[in-house]
């Protein structure tokens, strides 16, 4: 996209206040890169246990402990490079305040009293972090802990079509990491997906182009095979694989 789009998206993103934006890109990228081993930042299957302590982990746990710690220069030095990327990272505390001012403004513009203002900031601030906090941190926890898989992957990631439209398509996580660079994560026309609604309404426009989609064929190659357990763990998922390479070379 063009570079003013790709900024008024990192701010937008900003206000919803995970954290500046290199910070979020360098932790998401170190996710992938480490997904469920040791490395990963929040796993629920690393390092902390299993079962709900491992999901307290990875959906609350991990900020207190892991994130803001990959290494920017590692994991997002295109970021780095980038000095509006830069510029829009350091006025972190400004998106934060920024986030908190415009709901109390809109309150007190379409009530026109303090206590319309504060309502505004009430539900346009603290209530509505709180829910897509919980919303975000539901696809660490809850997408790489019960859901449904399709693809032959080597992680715990899954699909959790419950959680799909509140998190704007993100919940179709197996999916995304089956195939990190599409640019959707519903791959069937039933996976409900916003956020491609919108990256496809973008490209109609000429504020996207090469859109990186998954072909149908390629979709079929990475299907875990039928025989596949579903509970099957990702070692063992590993070790079958491994052992079919032997037995062909």
């Amino acid at each position: 996209t063009h570079k003013a789009t790709a900024y008024a998206i990192a701010i937008a993103g900003s206000l919803a206040v995970e954290g500046p934006v290199i910070t979020w890109v360098a932790d998401h990228r170190k996710h992938h890169a480490h997904t469920d081993e040791e490395g990963d930042p929040h796993s629920p299957h690393v390092g902390h246990g299993s079962g709900l302590s491992g999901l307290y982990h990875a959906h609350l746990g991990w900020m207190f402990v892991n994130h803001g710690r990959a290494k920017a220069g590692k994991y997002a030095p295109d970021l780095l490079e980038d000095r509006g990327m830069r510029l829009i990272s350091s006025l972190f505390p400004l998106w934060l305040l920024a986030t908190l001012a415009i709901p109390y403004g809109l309150g007190w513009a379409i009530g026109g009293t303090s206590d319309a203002a504060l309502m505004g900031l009430l539900w346009g601030g603290p209530v509505r972090l709180f829910f897509v906090h919980h919303v975000t941190w539901s696809i660490n926890s809850i997408c790489h802990f019960h859901g449904l898989r399709r693809f032959d992957n080597d992680d715990y990631s899954t699909n959790v079509p419950w959680l799909a439209a509140l998190s704007l398509g993100e919940a179709w996580h197996h999916n995304h990491h089956a195939f990190p660079r599409s640019a959707f994560h519903g791959l069937k026309w039933y996976e409900f997906d916003p956020s491609a609604l919108v990256i496809r309404g973008m490209r109609r426009v000429g504020l996207a182009w090469n859109v990186v989609e998954i072909s149908p064929e390629r979709q079929q190659e990475k299907l875990a095979a039928p025989s596949t357990p579903a509970a099957e763990s990702r070692d063992q998922r590993r070790a079958r694989r491994l052992a079919a390479q032997s037995s062909t070379s």
